[in-house]
This record gives C-alpha cells, structure tokens and sequence, in this order.
C-alpha cells in the first residue's frame, strides 16, 4: 500500500475544521430545558393567558413614560461615573397600534434630550432595540421592554425552564428561565428570567434581552433590563418600572449606560376643588348680597391671582404631571413643616397658606405657581438633609413675597384647554433672571434668620455637587416647567451657600453631598399620588457607595393589592445599599430621613399647617 505524503499545515487545518464543523453542529444553541411538572406547566400556561390580559388592559390606558438615561464611564475610584445624560417624556397611546407622543418643551434646541416624537409597531422590537440604533436613544426602545413578546409568547415559541420558587416581597413567585425554540424564526424574542406570581400567574417581573433563536450571539446587539410589575388594583398588574444596565456596549468600547424607565398615570382622572362656595342647590335662594363682606382691590387682586393658581394646578395634575394632593401626606407633613420654619422666624405675613406639590419628574427643578410651591421628585429625592429642602424652599418663598407670581391670563380657564402633550409650551412657570437674581437674596436673609442658619454648609454642600455634576447631567438640569437651581453660566441661583460648604470628599464616610436619584419618593402608578419611602438605610462603607444625582437599579417589595390598606400597592427600593435586609455589626446606619423640626409658634397664616404636622 502507497501513502501520500501530506503537508503537516494542510492536516492541522483539515482536522480542525473538521472538528469545528462537528461542534458546531453537535452544540446546541440554548442550554438543555429541565422537564416540567404538571403543576408548573400549568402555571406557564395561565402565565401566557395573563400576558394576553395584561396587553389589553394596557391598549385602555394612556399613561406616562418617562425614561432617563446616563452615559457612564469606567472610574478607578467611583467604579463608574456618568459623562452624559438624556432625558425623555412621553403619554402613551396604545390603542391599535404602539405609538406615543413627546411632551414638547418650550424650547427644543434646549431640550435635545427630549423624545420628540415616533410612532413604532409593538412587533418592531429589533428596530427601536437594536444596540446600532440606540445610539440616538428612542423613547420607544425603552418602553417596549415593558413587553415579553406581545406576538408569540407561548409554548410553541418558547421553552421553559423551572428555577426556584422565590419570594418578592410578600408575594409568592416561582421562576423560569426562558428563551426561544430552536425553530423559532425571527429576531427579538426574549432570553431571560421570568417571576411568575402562584395567585393568579400574572408575570411580575423579567429579567433578560431579546435575541434570535437562528443566531444566539444577536442577544449582544439588544440591551439587558430589569422589568417589574405591580399589582395596582384588584386583579390587575400593570408596568411600573424598568432599569437597563450596559458596562459595555460593544468590543473594546468603554462607554456603558444605565438608565430607568417609570410609568404612571394609569387612572388620570379630572381634579376636584372642595370649595364652601360651591352649591348646586339653588331652590328657594335669598339674595344676602348686602349682609356679604365685600372684596377690595387688593384682595380681588390677590384672588385672582389664585384664581390663576388654582387653574394651573388643575390642569397640571390632569396631565399626570404634578402628583394629587394627598391630605396628611408628603407635601403637608414635611415640606409644610419647613415651610413654618422659615416662615415663623421671618415673620411673613402671607394672606393665603403656602401649600407644596411635587412635580413627578426627574428633573431637578422648582417654581411656584401663585402661593403654592412646585419641587420636582427628581430635585426632594437627590437632596440629603432638611436644611438642603430648606435652601430651596427659601428661594420660592421669597419669589411669592416679592410677587413673583405667574402670568394671572390662566385665569381664564379657556387658556388651558389644550392637548396634554402641549403642556411645556402652553405653560409658562419660569421665572426671569432678575426675579432669580433678587429672590436668592432674600432667600439667603431668610435662611440666615431661621433655625437652619447653623447648618447651612450642609446645604452648600449639595449645591457644590450640583455644579460638579450639572456640567455632564444637563438633561437632568434643564426644566421642563420650572426654575433649574443653576444659572446660565453653571453657577447657583444661592451662590452665598457655597462658600460655607467643605470641599467634596469622596474618601469621607460621614460627607454626604447628595443621593441618588429614586431615595426619598415613590409615585403610586395608578393614581400619581408620592410616598415616602420605607426602606431601611445604610451609610456609605466607600466612595462608591455615594452615587450622587446618579441612576440606580430598581427592587419592589411587591404585595397583592388590599383595597383596604391605606398603603400604596408595593414599596420601591431603590439599590444603593438601602435593601431592608440587616446590615452588618459593623455597618453604622445613616442618618434616618430628614424630619422636620418646629421652630417658634406657626403664624396665624399658617395655624392650619401646624395642626397637620405635629411634632
């Protein structure tokens, strides 16, 4: 028998390819399903149902989609750091097909972060989540993670895979994993985790990307989120959140992201005003006109001006925008204390009562609106101490001595029959640069007179964080309705306070300059209502633990909905070292959240406060 010599090269090769081919077509693409019992099958089975149910409630409700998103960078010191932000604000329609439309700000060259409109199929996943095309961030790519697979999630699609049972919260899970048949044609199916509730196998949460079942490695091309859901009424399981996270978004990039999406806004419905003055019962009427007080120029001046106010307001929280009033709540049991704290000591005599309101967004941003103060929940949840809510507080008081009141043509409620969407631009809360420039002055006399004069480092200290950060977070800084805390050129409208303050020291535990976003407020997803927070916390062990202005991951202690408990439906938490399992021996805690203090007697204006807030 005769061999051919054979070149030791061409033989390697041969072999290798060969053994390449055969991996290739032995190795499966997804990991080996675990068989299921009877009983998870049939929770699948009741999960897929639900997630039908869950579409159709969703194609009934119009809510809110606000989406932020940070750039981040690798740092050696603070693990990662952001370098760039955008920031989106959408009301949501759909209906027959998936669409939204942007809240439009006044001016968009200064609100490029803005989504200025798209309108998107719920099967075109790939498209809005294609990593190559989420360079320019759309706001639909994100909000269509609030979706498993709205044209095929089933088991014909899909295979399943048993975890764990596992608790979230008090609600009672068991968990697959998830990804495509083999067979499945088509880009944009989900790979991940899902958390499906024993009650009545609604999918809670989901944890993944999207991929194709032909090509495995395309998941690479999609981004990774956290979607949760919360039990909003009986029954009914609606999106509340999703957090993405990339380290990297490509081969030898550097450059990651993290970003949040909320919704809210699912019940939007008109406001009412309690007022004595209305009646509908008008049988059998005695004119007393002449036994009335009658109304002066002044005071007319003055009503109408609240007249305005009261207009605004209304209108505002129609379209989801500013939170409903929640008696006893947030805004009367802590902003309304340090209200009286400011004003008992300088003896302001305002006609009216000073009332607070959050502004839902995540901007960090105040105004006021006749005497009722506007604070964005993006401005209370980065502020780390009462003297801090305080500083700002200051400033709005001030704009309302000074009469810096808005424009009173909203008066006239006509003005404010417009589209939701065209709030931004129809709207006009900000205030001029020289009102700016006169109430910081004052606020500063304010703050130097109150019970918060000693601490006002504190307060300083925040706004020297503001302006370190503000030059990379301008989308987080730039209003949607309000006043930025900032001027034109970067530095603060309350200047005087940063001199007070020490320099920032990542390196010192007890230094604490500002919080993350998402740390002291949570907003009820179905009537737009804020809470605070009940989570344990924890003081920084390191500078990473900071994370100033900064996005974080999202957790819900979730709970089935209890018509009669006067809670909301479940507690977020935000995860910069807050979770509410026991901390170490070692672990100081941080300082509780900011109580407010009573300083002097209320004033006369402001007794029916004080009586809601006691000590």
């Amino acid at each position: 028998m005769t061999f051919r010599k054979i070149p030791l090269a061409l033989l390697i090769f041969t072999l290798s390819a060969g053994c390449a081919f055969a991996r290739n077509k032995k190795e499966p693409k997804f990991e080996p399903a675990r068989q299921l019992t009877p009983e998870q099958a049939a929770l699948v089975e009741r999960a897929i149902a639900q997630e039908k149910v869950l579409i159709r409630n969703i194609q009934q409700r119009t809510p809110l989609v606000e989406t932020y998103i940070q750039d981040t960078k690798p740092d050696v010191k603070l693990y990662e750091v952001p370098i760039a932000d955008h920031y989106m604000l959408s009301r949501v329609d759909f209906g027959k097909t998936f669409f939204d439309k942007a809240y439009t700000p006044k001016e968009q060259k200064s609100r490029h972060g803005f989504f200025k409109g798209s309108m998107e199929a719920i099967t075109d996943l790939t498209k809005a989540l294609h990593l190559d095309q989420q360079w320019v961030y759309s706001n639909t790519g994100f909000m269509q993670m609030m979706f498993l697979d709205p044209t095929g999630f089933d088991q014909q699609h899909y295979v399943f895979s048993f975890v764990r049972p596992e608790f979230l919260g008090s609600v009672r899970t068991w968990v697959f994993d998830v990804h495509p048949k083999a067979d499945v044609k088509g880009i944009g199916r989900f790979y991940g985790r899902i958390w499906v509730e024993d009650e009545g196998g609604n999918v809670v949460r989901f944890n993944g990307t999207y991929t194709s079942a032909e090509d495995p490695e395309s998941k690479s091309k999609f981004f990774h989120f956290d979607s949760w859901r919360m039990n909003v009424q009986p029954g009914i399981w609606l999106p509340v959140a999703v957090y993405v996270e990339e380290t990297k978004r490509g081969e030898g990039e550097s450059i990651g992201l993290k970003a949040q999406t909320h919704f809210w806004g699912y019940s939007l419905k008109l406001p009412t005003r309690d007022s004595e003055n209305v009646s509908v019962r008008v049988d059998n009427a005695v004119d007393k006109s002449d036994d009335s007080q009658d109304v002066g120029p002044l005071q007319a001046s003055r009503l109408w001006v609240t007249q305005a106010e009261n207009n605004v307001i209304d209108r505002l929280v129609e379209a989801g925008l500013v939170a409903p009033l929640d008696p006893g709540g947030y805004e009367e049991k802590v902003l309304g204390q340090i209200v009286i704290n400011l004003v008992v000591p300088n003896n302001l005599a305002f006609t009216d009562q000073i009332h607070c309101r959050v502004l839902l967004t995540d901007t960090v941003e105040v105004t006021t609106v006749g005497n009722t103060i506007l604070i964005s929940k993006g401005l209370i949840d980065s502020l780390p101490s009462e003297e801090a809510i305080a500083s700002v507080i200051s400033m709005e008081l001030a704009h309302i001595a000074m009469g810096h009141h808005i424009d009173t043509r909203y008066a006239f409620n006509d003005r404010l029959l417009f589209p939701d969407t065209a709030t931004f631009q129809r709207i006009d809360m900000n205030h001029t640069e020289v009102d700016n420039g006169t109430a910081s002055k004052r606020a500063m006399e304010y703050l130097e007179a109150s019970m918060y004069k000693d601490k006002l480092a504190n307060a300083g200290l925040y706004f020297k964080q503001l302006v370190d950060r503000a030059k990379v977070l301008k989308g987080l800084n730039t209003p949607t309705l309000g006043d930025s805390l900032l001027r034109p050129d970067g530095t603060p409208w309350l200047a005087g306070l940063v001199p007070m303050a020490p320099q920032i020291n990542w390196d010192d535990m007890a230094q604490t300059a500002a919080l993350p976003l998402g740390s002291w407020l949570k907003t009820d997803p179905w009537d737009d209502k804020v809470h605070m927070l009940s989570a344990k916390r924890y003081a920084p062990m390191n500078a990473r633990d900071k994370m100033p202005f900064e996005v974080t991951p999202i957790f819900y202690k979730l709970q089935h909905y209890d018509a009669a408990a006067a809670t909301p439906p479940a507690t977020g938490v935000p995860a910069n070292g807050e979770q509410p399992a026991a901390a170490p021996d070692n672990t100081p805690p941080a300082q509780p959240p900011p109580q407010p203090q009573s300083g002097a007697a209320p004033a006369p204006d402001q007794q029916s406060t004080a009586a809601q807030n006691p000590q």
